[in-house]
């Protein structure tokens, strides 16, 4: 099947040293990227040296080692490489939205380069599959494509198996409705349309991935935790600079950080208009 696309879009997975989305670092990582205008996908894989230690639980999952990262490169070695093969272009991966996204864009602002995904249309098949078929990558790969896959947990391999499994959704769901816990109805979501999939596969009331920050139902951005959940962000950033400041100062993803400087400056520029 061929993508409808108005840009690229690059399928990415990434193995790391752990689960936590700004202390741990990525080991491997591997790209295939569809042009919009036609013609053959590029693939990128490499590994990746870590310069931190590889949790036992880590290993037990992908089978990759410190041993077997001591001659690869560093992030910032191949950081350029890396953002070149992602400009312009929309982004597609399992899981992608919670993980994958967010501690590449970690990586990136340690080698003081943005990865703005503002302008990106995000797409995580995982999403489709646990609205219409709650399982896993592998349970999803047999479910759509009738195969087994017999590699997972290595990058280049999950994210061709990524790239089938949504294929096969959007043959499996092309005419099918969804219905969601609260009963609302949405026509025929899963399409050919990175657009629809995107709306489809992404909470759009959520600013950020690590879910701090979110839009209520003014579209004001508020807080999603703390002593000023659900309270307008911008003005309490204003009001009170010491919470401001501890944000910057505390373990918050690069977004976080990066949509509260924002919004101060913004209502700051209000407040003198």
């Amino acid at each position: 099947m061929k993508f409808n696309l108005k840009k690229d879009l690059v399928f990415f997975d990434v193995e790391t040293t752990g689960l936590h989305v700004i202390r741990d670092r990525i080991i491997q990582i591997a790209m295939i990227r569809y042009p919009a205008q036609g013609g053959e996908p590029k693939e990128l894989s490499m590994l990746i040296n870590p310069g931190i230690p590889i949790s036992e639980e880590a290993i037990k999952v992908h089978g990759i080692t410190s041993a077997d990262l001591a001659n690869q490169p560093t992030f910032s070695q191949v950081a350029e490489k890396i953002f070149r093969f992602l400009e312009n272009c929309d982004l597609a991966g399992y899981n992608s939205n919670r993980f994958d996204i967010p501690i590449l864009m970690e990586e990136f602002a340690r080698c003081g380069m943005d990865l703005e995904i503002e302008n990106r249309k995000l797409i995580d098949v995982q999403r489709i599959f646990y609205k219409m078929e709650p399982r896993t990558l592998k349970a999803a790969y047999q479910f759509y494509c009738g195969k087994d896959l017999t590699a997972a947990h290595d990058a280049l391999e999950d994210v061709r198996a990524t790239v089938e499994v949504l294929i096969g959704q959007l043959g499996k769901y092309e005419e099918s409705d969804f219905v969601d816990e609260e009963g609302n109805h949405l026509d025929k979501p899963v399409q050919n349309d990175i657009k629809k999939l995107h709306e489809f596969t992404n909470d759009l009331k959520v600013v950020d991935a690590t879910q701090r920050l979110r839009y209520n139902d003014k579209g004001e951005i508020v807080f999603n935790f703390g002593k000023y959940i659900g309270q307008p962000a911008a003005k309490i950033l204003y009001e009170d600079r010491n919470y401001y400041h501890w944000i910057l100062e505390k373990e918050f993803s690069v977004q976080v950080k990066s949509t509260v400087r924002k919004l101060l400056k913004e209502y700051e520029a209000s407040q003198k208009s």
